[in-house]
């Protein structure tokens, strides 16, 4: 929790502010949420933010990157799976969605699951309800999901690789994240926060940049966003 502190998220910008203040609001609801944004602005860092605000904040927040597991890895990772329902499953495992009952499940990079793994998600979604892999006994959780993407989900949906009941089922409440090169001063900010956060852990005593640093920080596009920014910071 002290990692995703809402109230320590770093930025001035306006077009961040709204995000965030958006997010907050939703948080008061149970509605499932869907984040869409460019890879590396921040999309984890808004997830834990509608969980740390919400009134499951005392329960679990989980996360997992759908786009880095094979299919039948992230169903077993996600719904669990009974001892010999596949080679190598000599015990029970517990999937993410009944270690997060009553939290929230941050599903990233949603948009690049298989159609049969989409068909799954939306009966937890709808029934509230899942198969373990393996399994006979249908299982129930109370998770509150909050998704994100990189990809264009609308379309997605039209050319059929993704469910359009299950895109609408994620998207009740939908925010927009803006990319670094459009929130004006906070490359900055970042760029100092990311100082004090490395100084000790990389034996420097570095305290501000130069005109020319922050003239160079403020006028690069940051393709890779706040992940790049946070890298070019740690390695220089």
């Amino acid at each position: 929790q002290r990692r995703f502190d809402p109230n320590q998220v770093v930025f001035r910008s306006d077009g961040f502010s709204k995000v965030l203040s958006l997010a907050k609001r939703v948080a008061a609801s149970e509605a499932s949420v869907l984040i869409l944004g460019e890879s590396g602005v921040g999309k984890e860092l808004v997830a834990s933010t509608i969980h740390y605000s919400s009134d499951r904040s005392n329960r679990r927040f989980l996360t997992i990157n759908c786009a880095a597991l094979t299919d039948t890895l992230l169903e077993s990772q996600l719904f669990g799976h009974v001892k010999g329902a596949f080679t190598g499953a000599t015990s029970t495992h517990r999937g993410l969605v009944e270690e997060a009952n009553h939290g929230t499940l941050f599903l990233d990079e949603i948009g690049d699951i298989s159609p049969a793994l989409q068909a799954k998600m939306l009966r937890l979604l709808q029934e509230k309800e899942y198969l373990p892999v393996g399994a006979t006994r249908v299982q129930h959780a109370d998770v509150r999901f909050v998704a994100a993407t990189n990809r264009d989900l609308e379309e997605a949906v039209a050319n059929g690789s993704f469910r359009e009941d299950l895109y609408y089922r994620l998207k009740v409440a939908s925010l927009d994240m803006p990319p670094l090169r459009e929130r004006d001063v906070d490359p900055a900010m970042l760029a100092h926060y990311f100082v004090r956060r490395f100084n000790p852990q990389l034996g420097t005593q570095i305290q501000k940049f130069s005109p020319l640093a922050l003239t160079a920080l403020l006028s690069y596009t940051w393709p890779g966003n706040v992940r790049e920014l946070e890298n070019v910071i740690k390695s220089s």
